[in-house]
């Protein structure tokens, strides 16, 4: 009997379905690239003068946080605290993101508003890395992986759409620093739901620190990582995020080139955000029976396209359909990478090394960002077709990694 056919476990992934779409529609809402985003640019484009360089290197502080994902994963596998090893953390930090967020409120120096909006973006990249425990231990066991991945970053964007258009109202109609404040006021309160979903939603026994259990699971975790497979996947997911970025450079283009509105910068947000939705609700019956193989070329054959759509980008038209486009094919590279490191993580150090495999990605995604902004201001006198014609380019190199991978026939969830 498979798993979705016992009651129990039909039950259990109900909850835990429910679980990832509260966690993350805060993360959605929450994250430096959530409701804050376009506020914060536009507050530190028109109040401060800051170029592109700076601003994809102050949001890129930021995201150092999501860098160091696995010391969290692995303090959460081997030290429980309270009794637990993800429910105690989770409420921790999502209350120090609510202090973060109403301290945000109150400040307008740029170093004094770093500070706040990190303790935020260490909060949530802890949270995304526990919840991200959670996954890996039920997919397993559930043969869900795919099915919680995707679960996830539908309600991401389902928040992330709301979070555009709300951002670009707020830079509409109030000053820059107003507009900063009401979106971390808006923001500040939304982890609380993501407390009442770790005490209610998730299945963990209680753990106690075992020292003998932590060095068993410490050696297997050394074995693991000296596994041919995990170092491949490491790199593909490096190479696969590492396209120059092109978030910010297309900000100041719309702005400042195509004079687009605030307004209808945040709409195009919210139509990306459109295109992960429908993306996520097909993907299961377009993509769920596809090998993981076969997910991933597609997945790369579409990110180089959307991406050398930018080339045609000249009105509010062509923005949001190729918005959409990106959009659609973000949710399948999210799944495809997201379940490539899910189905390889060894048991006993789920959170640490799914964590480890996430942070390659997250590197070259910070790198990547600013890289683009360089070649950006630097090297193409902010004219956006070259970076763009590159960055589709380097997506497309993605595809000489796959057979690396050797993945055969595997299917989407089953363990590596």
């Amino acid at each position: 009997m498979s798993a979705e056919q016992r009651p129990g476990d039909r039950t259990l992934i109900r909850g835990l379905l429910l679980f990832f779409a509260l966690v993350y529609v805060v993360e959605g809402l929450a994250q430096p690239d959530g409701l804050i985003a376009q506020p914060l640019s536009y507050y530190l484009k028109t109040s401060k003068g800051w170029t592109p360089t700076q601003i994809a290197a102050f949001t890129s502080l930021l995201y150092v946080a999501w860098i160091i994902k696995p010391l969290y994963g692995l303090i959460s596998d081997f030290v429980p605290l309270f009794g637990y090893r993800r429910k105690s953390y989770v409420v921790i930090v999502n209350i120090a993101a609510v202090g973060g967020f109403i301290w945000v409120t109150q400040l307008s120096a740029p170093r004094a508003l770093f500070f706040a909006l990190a303790v935020t973006a260490y909060a949530m990249a802890i949270s995304s890395t526990l919840c991200g425990a959670v996954l890996v231990e039920n997919g397993h066991r559930l043969r869900a992986s795919s099915r919680f991945v995707n679960q996830q970053w539908l309600w991401y964007n389902i928040a992330a759409m709301a979070a555009a258009v709300a951002g670009g109202q707020l830079v509409q109609h109030l000053l820059p620093q107003d507009a900063l404040h009401g979106a971390a006021a808006i923001v500040a309160f939304t982890p609380v739901v993501v407390i009442a979903g770790a005490l209610f939603l998730v299945p963990e026994r209680k753990a106690r620190i075992n020292v003998q259990a932590m060095k068993d699971s410490l050696e297997s975790l050394k074995s693991s990582l000296k596994r041919r497979e995990l170092r491949l996947i490491a790199g593909f997911l490096f190479l696969y995020n590492f396209s120059p970025g092109l978030s910010t450079p297309l900000y100041f283009t719309m702005t400042d080139t195509l004079k687009f509105s605030q307004g209808y910068i945040g709409i195009l947000s919210s139509i990306s955000a459109l295109g992960w939705i429908v993306g996520a609700l097909l993907y299961r019956p377009l993509f769920g029976a596809l090998s993981l193989k076969r997910l991933l070329n597609v997945s790369i054959g579409l990110g180089a396209f959307t991406t050398a759509a930018f080339l045609f980008l000249s009105s509010e038209t062509s923005a949001a359909i190729i918005y959409f486009g990106a959009g659609f094919a973000g949710v399948l590279a999210m799944v495809a990478t997201l379940t490539l490191a899910a189905d390889y993580c060894p048991p006993g150090a789920e959170g640490f090394t799914f964590a480890a495999l996430m942070s390659a990605g997250n590197l070259a995604s910070t790198l990547a960002n600013n890289v683009g902004a360089l070649l950006y201001t630097r090297v193409f006198d902010q004219n956006l077709p070259p970076l763009v014609v590159i960055s589709a380019a380097v997506t497309a190199v993605a595809f000489l990694a796959v057979p690396l991978l050797r993945l055969g026939e595997k299917m989407q969830g089953e363990p590596g």
